[in-house]
């Protein structure tokens, strides 16, 4: 699944959910280092414990972050699959 995201360097980020836990994630764009860590640390992750640890987290002075962006869309295909 790919999906575009909003008011971060990141233009978008791929990843899978299998049996609800987090596959093959990577971003497009962005900073470059700290994405690629944060898809290694949460590959096999549970989608709803990465959405507890990720959701809310700013970068600098910006209201979100790639890794708060991440947090919504999974709670968006969460809240969709209800």
């Amino acid at each position: 699944m790919k999906y575009k995201l909003e008011d971060v360097c990141a233009t978008e980020v791929e990843f899978d959910v299998v049996d609800g836990k987090l596959k093959n994630v990577s971003f497009s764009n962005g900073c470059s280092g700290n994405l690629k860590a944060l898809s290694v640390l949460l590959e096999g992750m549970p989608a709803a414990e990465a959405v507890s640890k990720l959701k809310g987290i700013k970068c600098g002075e910006n209201a979100t972050s790639c890794s708060d962006q991440l947090a919504k869309v999974l709670e968006n295909i969460r809240e969709a699959g209800k």
